[in-house]
């Protein structure tokens, strides 16, 4: 019957799937999920206290951390053995905290990088991006006001900016899921505003998991939240729904 219902949330369009996932550490459970779904084209918003396991739930999906046990599916193809490497093939990008960008190459030679198959060295030197592709980039760091910075190193850019230049590389790579972790952190108000919009925006094209601590931040961007405590799914629902949830008070909001 599990793996028959599990079959089912496969077909119904969901683009991440989790189904009875333990991850163990040692004895120690950093993950413990029944079920956990996000359909196609929708913004999912993880909170949670610290350790609470919404790093692991994203390393989970994108292959980085196995499971100890329990089903992983992303648009339909099984995942769980699968190495990291080829679930980002599928179409898993993953920005974390801490910007990861190039800080000796520019703002344009990052775009390039990212571009659909430049990671490889080869392809990469010998690799010339299409007109469209130019557009394309041009068009995102318009979006993202990086385009006075073109020609400029990322190491002179500023938090905000490297931010902004890690998911315009994200979104050049052409995912079809997102996940983003802590994109809020450390901006200006302004800045925070934009990668709100921003990320509201994606969601026409793509699936999006979205890590924050910020509640404001939440509050702008998540229709549906999912609340993490100690491995487990606490609460699932609007803001409002989670916000009046007596357990997720206990554990996170009300701390």
């Amino acid at each position: 019957m599990v793996a028959a219902a599990h079959a089912a949330d496969v077909a119904t369009g969901h683009m991440v799937v989790l189904k009875d996932v333990l991850v163990s550490f040692d004895g120690f459970k950093a993950l413990d999920i029944k079920a956990f779904s996000v359909d196609c084209n929708e913004l999912r918003v993880v909170i949670g206290p610290n350790g609470a396991g919404k790093t692991t739930l994203c390393d989970v999906i994108s292959g980085k951390t196995r499971v100890t046990s329990g089903k992983v599916h992303f648009d339909g193809v099984d995942t769980t053995h699968l190495p990291d490497v080829e679930i980002a093939r599928l179409g898993v990008g993953r920005k974390f905290q801490t910007p990861t960008v190039f800080d000796s190459l520019t703002v344009y030679e990052n775009m390039e990088l990212a571009l659909p198959g430049r990671r490889n060295v080869w392809r990469n030197l010998i690799g010339s991006e299409t007109t469209a592709q130019r557009e394309q980039i041009f068009a995102l760091l318009n979006r993202v006001n990086l385009l006075p910075d073109l020609n400029t190193p990322a190491k002179y850019l500023s938090h905000g900016q490297r931010q902004w230049l890690e998911i315009s590389m994200l979104i050049v790579a052409d995912p079809k899921l997102l996940l983003v972790d802590e994109p809020a952190a450390g901006l200006t108000d302004r800045e925070t505003d934009l990668t709100a919009e921003l990320l509201l925006e994606l969601k026409a094209q793509h699936t999006l998991i979205v890590i924050e601590h910020d509640m404001d931040f939440v509050r702008r961007i998540g229709k549906r939240i999912t609340v993490l405590n100690e491995g487990k799914v606490l609460a699932d629902g609007t803001m409002d729904e989670v916000q009046k949830d007596p357990a997720v008070i206990e554990a996170y909001l009300g701390r």
